[in-house]
This record gives C-alpha cells, sequence and structure tokens, in this order.
C-alpha cells in the first residue's frame, strides 16, 4: 500500500497514476516504500482546500502564524532523530555534522525567526500618509505552491524550509510538493505540520502534501487562477517550465535555478597564504560532495609561477581528498554530462574526470583548467554547471583578460575575491570589483561562498540563471517573507476598518513609514 497524501487537513489513500520508490544513494538500492504520483483530480482538490483556507485566515493576526511555526519547531526537534535518519537513508547526507549538527537546527530557527517576524509585522512595510489618508501594507498573496530541492532535505524541504517559513509568515496557506529523493522524510514533516496546525487551531487545508505530479500537471499547479505564488528550487531545464507555464497567467514564481558562484584570488593573496587558500577551497568545493547552490564551480586567476604553484596544490588536495556520494543517480548522470560539456569546450582534466571510487553513486573529485582567451572563446559552454565535487580554473594571461572574463559571467548567488591583506592587491580590487557585482547576489571578501547564514542580511538570491528575478531572497527574514505578500492599500477608509497594522495606534510597536520617517510611535 503506498503511503498517503495530505490533502484538506487528512491522509488520504491517493487516486495515484504510478508509484515510486526513493532510493538510498549509498548503496543504489531502493527503499522498499511505495509513494503516489497524483493525478490532476487530487491536485485539484489540494488547490481549492487552499484556497478555502486562505479565505478563512486572510484577516488573521501575525500571532496565529506565529503559533503555528513556532508548534511546529518543537514537533520537529521531538521527532529529530527519526527525521535524521531517514534524511540520511534516502540521501546520503552524514548523520554528523551535516544533518543533526548544522541542517535540523538551521530549520527550527528559521521557522522561529519567522515567527517572530509574523507576530512583530514590521515585514509588511505599513506605510501611513496622512495628509492624503492613504495607507498600504503587505498582505498575504493567497495559497502558495512550494517545490523542494534535493540538496537539502530540512532546511530548503517544501513542507519545512525557508520558502515555507516565509509563506506561512506572510499569512499564507501552503501546498508542498515534496522530492522524489527524500519523500519519506517529506512524510514525517508534514506529519509535524499537520499536527502542529490542529494544536494551534489552523483551517484544513492549511498545510498539504503531495510527492509528485506528471510534468503537465505541475504546469497547471502553478498556473492555476486560485495559487498566490509559487517557491521553487531545483534544476534550471524545470525551473524554466515551470516559470513559463506561470507567467502566462502572470503568477508570480520564485526561482533558484543554477549557480557557478566564481572566485577571484588575487597575486598578493597568492603569495601571503597560497596553502591556506588551497586548503579552504578544497574544502569548500568538495563538502558535501559539491552538492550546493554556492559551491565554487569557477575559479579566476592571473598567470604566473605563484599561480602554477598554486594550481599544483590544488590539483594534489583534490586529487587526495575523499570521494562522496551524490545524492542520486540523476546527480551523478547530470555531472558527468556537465563534465563532458567542459572537456567538450577545451578545459584540461587536471585529475579526476572517472565515475565511481566512493560509496554509492560517485565520481572522482575533479579539477578542470582553460586559459581565459579559451573561456572568452566559449564562455557559454565552460560556464556550464557541474553540480557535485568539481571546480574549473580560468587562467587569465593578465588583469585586461581577467576583467574580460568576468565581464562574461552569467548571473550568480556569489562572488568571491580574495586579496592580499597588506593591501598589495588593493588598486586590481577596485577595477575588477564592480564587474563581478554586478553579476552575484552576494559578494564576499576572503571567505568561500557555501555558509549561508540565516541573517535579517543575507541575500540568497542574484541575477538570472542564479534567480528568476534579482530583487529577491530566499534566505534572510524578513525579506524573504516579501515575495509572498501582495501589496494593499486603504484610501480613505474607515479607521475602523483598517487592519491592526495600519490603525493609528500601534499595539504591536512594528516598524511603520509615517509621512515619511520610519518610526514605532502612534499616529499622533
Amino acid at each position: 500500500m503506498p503511503h498517503p497524501v495530505l490533502i484538506n487537513g487528512q491522509w488520504i489513500q491517493s487516486n495515484h497514476s504510478g508509484l515510486f520508490q526513493a532510493v538510498n544513494p549509498a548503496t543504489c538500492q531502493p527503499i522498499d516504500s511505495d509513494y503516489p504520483i497524483s493525478k490532476w483530480e487530487e491536485i485539484e482538490a489540494a488547490i481549492n482546500a487552499a484556497a478555502a483556507a486562505a479565505r478563512e485566515v486572510r484577516s488573521w493576526p501575525g500571532d496565529r502564524f506565529a503559533a503555528f511555526l513556532e508548534r511546529y519547531a518543537e514537533l520537529i526537534e521531538a521527532r529529530a532523530a527519526e527525521l535524521i535518519a531517514t534524511a540520511n537513508a534516502e540521501t546520503g547526507l552524514p548523520v554528523e555534522p551535516r544533518l543533526k549538527v548544522a541542517e535540523l537546527p538551521r530549520t527550527t530557527n528559521q521557522l522561529r525567526q519567522a515567527a517572530a517576524a509574523a507576530r512583530d509585522g514590521s515585514w509588511a512595510a505599513p506605510t501611513i500618509d496622512t495628509k492624503n489618508n492613504i495607507r498600504s501594507m503587505l498582505g498575504p498573496i493567497g495559497p502558495v505552491v512550494v517545490f523542494g530541492p534535493n540538496n537539502f532535505p530540512f532546511a530548503f524541504n517544501g513542507i519545512s524550509g525557508g520558502d515555507f517559513a516565509a509563506a506561512v509568515a506572510a499569512g499564507n496557506p501552503v501546498i508542498a510538493k515534496g522530492h522524489s529523493s527524500h519523500p519519506n522524510t517529506t512524510r514525517l514533516f508534514a506529519e509535524a505540520a499537520q499536527k502542529a496546525a490542529t494544536d494551534t487551531g489552523m483551517p484544513n487545508g492549511f498545510v498539504q502534501l503531495i510527492y509528485r505530479t506528471s510534468h503537465s500537471d505541475g504546469c497547471r499547479l502553478v498556473s492555476h487562477r486560485l495559487i498566490g505564488a509559487v517557491g521553487y528550487t531545483g534544476a534550471r531545464h524545470t525551473g524554466l517550465v515551470l516559470k513559463d507555464a506561470a507567467d502566462k497567467t502572470g503568477k508570480p514564481i520564485y526561482l533558484e535555478l543554477s549557480s557557478i558562484n566564481p572566485v577571484v584570488i588575487m597575486p598578493g593573496a597568492i603569495n601571503e597564504r597560497a596553502e591556506a587558500i588551497a586548503a579552504d577551497f578544497t574544502s569548500s568545493c568538495l563538502m558535501g560532495t559539491g552538492q550546493f547552490c554556492t559551491n565554487p564551480g569557477l575559479v579566476a586567476l592571473l598567470a604566473g609561477p605563484q599561480t602554477d604553484a598554486f594550481v599544483a596544490s590544488l590539483t594534489k588536495k583534490f586529487g587526495g581528498a575523499p570521494i562522496g556520494t551524490f545524492l542520486s543517480e540523476g546527480v551523478q548522470k547530470n555531472f558527468i554530462s556537465g563534465i563532458a560539456v567542459l572537456r567538450a569546450a577545451g578545459a584540461e582534466m587536471l585529475t579526476g574526470g572517472t565515475a565511481g571510487g566512493g560509496k554509492g553513486y560517485s565520481h572522482a573529485n575533479t579539477l578542470l583548467k582553460v586559459s581565459g582567451q579559451q573561456f572568452l572563446s566559449n564562455p557559454e559552454a565552460l560556464q556550464t554547471e557541474a553540480f557535485g565535487n568539481a571546480s574549473l580554473l580560468v587562467v587569465a594571461a593578465n588583469e585586461a583578460e581577467l576583467s574580460a572574463v568576468l565581464e562574461h559571467l552569467e548571473g550568480n548567488l556569489t562572488g568571491c575575491i580574495y586579496s592580499d591583506t597588506q593591501g598589495s592587491d588593493d588598486a586590481l580590487y577596485d577595477r575588477i570589483a564592480p564587474a563581478l557585482r554586478a553579476r552575484v547576489g552576494r559578494l564576499l571578501n576572503d571567505k568561500m561562498p557555501t555558509g549561508v547564514a540565516v541573517s535579517p542580511a543575507m541575500n540568497h538570491g542574484g541575477p538570472f540563471p542564479a534567480t528568476g528575478h534579482p530583487g529577491f531572497t530566499a534566505v534572510g527574514i524578513p525579506a524573504s517573507l516579501k515575495r509572498f505578500g501582495m501589496l494593499q492599500s486603504f484610501d480613505n477608509i474607515r479607521a475602523h476598518r483598517l487592519p491592526s497594522a495600519l490603525k493609528d495606534k500601534n499595539p504591536n510597536g512594528c516598524w511603520r513609514l509615517i509621512d515619511g520617517t520610519p518610526t514605532q510611535a502612534d499616529v499622533l
């Protein structure tokens, strides 16, 4: 009997169009449990239930959503051991430190930060013009669909991750579309989410889960007239297909797609601390078998004897490092395909290049190299993402060529520059940093990009193809909530009919813009 789906507050047996199983990537063996592929009728039932829930909660105060998120975090922590063991079996990600020490605490922290934002209300940017008696704020946009990725089974999961937390904190029901790589992990989260919903008096249909759809039904889902917005993290091709469908009906869709996260290592930095940078880079690039959206997949360098020695050191470190396990067979196949594209475009193999060598689905740690001139002759192909334990070194002949390489970069989530701490690289930094700044959402100095702090100042976004819109972030509260809000203006509305955040009194003390001045005070 396949596992049921969560529709309208009930776990029901699916009238499915087919079944699938998760696969343990470390053993390459299926996990003996069946999950349904939902038919359209089932998906539409979830949409209708979410729309009904949205109508019920659309005037609720932020406290109600905060209470749900906080209760959910408690229930996740109560089931931590089961969640961690299940995710380890389905993804091959290590229990410690990845799942237990890093990702699960980050997940519950996100939920609690989102709860605090919902309760405070400042995220909604209440704005009051007393002269014209016009007031505005962000309000809930309606049912949100969240597509979770394969590489973060907790912190980006469709029913527990950052998009989920932001959508709920903004006052919206969520339909979670699970990822086929870790359906049982997602089911456990959904059980806790539904209990939290019941415990805190949320309506049926406030949280729902389907595991998989056909491609055509996925497009129908994101473009349905009752859907408010969509959050998607995953492969570029699939994301763009969904975006095309959503765009045709004017539905906002927030995409995180692909990124090679360029790192520029300047000559002075190499002279000063080459071995330390090589160690940091190797650790960052191979962490989690390179399956991070912020993995440093391209390194830009200036040619010279010190750079030659640095490249030799990197090659040795890569070749000698342990080989990790990919999340799935699909990740392995796509990785091999990406490496093939890079090699066909002229990249020289320094180390790696062969499948296997690790546990289960795996591939040798791979380092490739091209000249700056080669890169400029075929920049599109040489920016192909090989999602995994690989990176491409681009060695420019001179500063002008290095600048040209950066000007030809696509949009990325992150970009990093390592420079001499004594200032010998400062003039070069000033010349090239503006080009990199324009092509990345987050610019770093002297640190690798893989860490993404859940900070109010964080930007986990960037120009296309890193995301579908450079003005939004998937990490960082309260900014991430704004994706799932609708700007609502109230013109000459009688005082007693206004939302609480727009009344003259400010009982929650949230930040408001009153006649151009940010303040927590009441309207005088």
